[in-house]
């Protein structure tokens, strides 16, 4: 899938439902949505998307912080809506938040990029001459989700350069993340 069709799926569902937020899209869609204890140790889960019984399901780590998890509903909403047959055939399957290994996982990103910051948010935030890691901030996203939105405004013709090339392992602590993200806002 190209940045464009994922993107444009993602704008789809925005405007099909007049809404932005993850947790009140998954509800209109009619997808289950838990939030569950997993810990924020290395390696701990922090969502997924599973198909049973013909009903989609997602389950957010309850122990992030809220703007985290909002980061990851939007992230596990990318696999229900490009990925859902996949999901359907396979029994169990942990989805990596950020890793960019996974070509699902790279098109979950996007998706979730496009859906939580519109092109004109991010571009306000930028002409207010801020730099990168306090655009983020201020839009209150993890740095890399915004080097995810600098993928799409590239290829949309914008002029921006991200300082960061977001891996999978960039939430590996977790609480010094989301501490950076409400401090420097």
């Amino acid at each position: 899938m190209t940045i464009e069709t994922i993107a444009e799926s993602a704008n789809r569902l925005k405007k099909k439902y007049a809404d932005t937020d993850p947790a009140r899209l998954a509800r209109d869609m009619k997808i289950l949505v838990s939030y569950e204890p997993m810990g924020v140790y290395d390696g701990c889960c922090k969502g997924f998307f599973i198909i049973h019984r013909r009903k989609k399901h997602i389950t957010v780590n309850s122990d992030l912080p809220e703007i985290l998890q909002r980061v990851v509903l939007a992230h596990e909403l990318g696999h229900c809506v490009l990925h859902a047959s996949m999901s359907a055939n396979a029994a169990y399957h942990e989805m990596t938040l950020f890793d960019d290994t996974d070509h699902t996982e790279y098109e979950a990103n996007v998706f979730a990029a496009e859906l939580l910051l519109s092109d004109e948010e991010v571009l306000s935030v930028l002409n207010d001459d801020v730099f990168f890691f306090q655009a983020a901030s201020i839009l209150c996203v993890p740095s890399e989700l915004l080097d995810f939105k600098f993928r799409i405004l590239k290829r949309r013709g914008y002029k921006v350069e991200s300082p960061v090339v977001s891996n999978g392992n960039f939430l590996k602590d977790l609480e010094q993340h989301a501490d950076r993200i409400s401090l420097d806002s």
